[in-house]
């Protein structure tokens, strides 16, 4: 029978890479560790993993043991970590979850006063994801997700924290700067910069440049909020950022805000949580103190 000592041992592995660091992090023996892998291969019939020299290879049941130890281990750890809390009176940790890049000097307004009032919970904040936003949801890596593309699941449940407008960034001498507005193929000859996120998942391509067909002269994509902005305020290129974002960067570089087509292209932010846990407090009192915040 697989157990969860397996799946550990099986994690560690993948993790740490040696039979040795696995067994030290799990406080057992190599022995102890190899034993019970090949008590376990002799009752399924299969081989977990090859040595190639001082390299271990896990095998297609290897593969698959180890998918199932990063599904089922999140959620024992996080039900296991709850029970401790509700038997000690704490309330623990929130795992917040992010999928909009410009949207952390905003959580910066909202954690703040958040930590203080809630000294017991810990805050961490978490980009990457092994299953994605959705995934990292429903798998128990984090406890709610901030995002601007909501995908509405059953077992999720989603409420917007505030509106705000896409725009275009130029720097002040830009040929653009002095219009009200830029449309698609005007961004035809542009370097456009933006985040490291998938192509589909930009509004500027998604709802500006590709229902005209129309694509920039380069894309190039930088990390940093601030080392774009400082890039496009020395001519390198245009970007495409929440017109709140912009605005605070514009009394210290020289930029400007363009609307995007004639109507502009307007978002919400979304805060998803798993349904059954909209009730627990320190949740809910997260996504009520988001929605009460204001953006300058």
């Amino acid at each position: 029978m697989i157990e969860r000592t397996h799946l550990a041992i099986i994690r560690q592995i993948d993790r740490l890479g040696t039979l040795t660091e696995a067994a030290d992090s799990l406080c057992l023996t190599q022995s102890a560790l190899s034993h019970a892998i090949k008590k376990l291969e002799l009752q399924l019939g299969v081989k977990i993993w090859s040595k190639e020299g001082r390299t271990l290879r896990f095998t297609q049941a290897g593969q698959s043991m180890l998918s199932l130890a990063n599904r089922i281990l999140p959620q024992l750890e996080h039900t296991e970590q709850l029970m401790q809390q509700i038997s000690q009176g704490r309330r623990g940790s929130l795992r917040i979850g992010m999928e909009c890049h410009p949207c952390y000097q905003w959580l910066l307004t909202v954690v703040s006063p958040y930590l203080k009032k809630w000294s017991d919970v810990d805050v961490d904040v978490k980009q990457r994801f092994q299953f994605g936003g959705i995934g990292a949801l429903f798998s128990h890596e984090i406890d709610a997700l901030v995002t601007p593309d909501p995908l509405f699941k059953r077992g999720l449940v989603y409420t917007p924290v505030f509106d705000y407008e896409l725009v275009l960034v130029v720097d002040q001498n830009h040929a653009l700067a002095s219009a009200e507005y830029v449309m698609p193929e005007q961004l035809s000859n542009e370097t456009l910069i933006t985040y490291p996120v998938e192509m589909e998942r930009l509004d500027i391509f998604s709802k500006f440049m590709l229902p005209a067909q129309c694509s920039p002269y380069k894309h190039k994509v930088i990390e940093t909020t601030d080392i774009m902005l400082q890039m496009v305020a020395s001519g390198r290129g245009v970007s495409a950022l929440p017109a709140w974002l912009v605005e605070q960067y514009t009394q210290t570089l020289p930029i400007k805000a363009l609307r995007l087509g004639k109507k502009g292209i307007y978002k919400q932010i979304f805060i998803g949580l798993r349904e059954k846990d909209v009730e627990i407090e320190y949740l809910h009192s997260f996504v009520e103190m988001a929605s009460a915040s204001r953006l300058s």
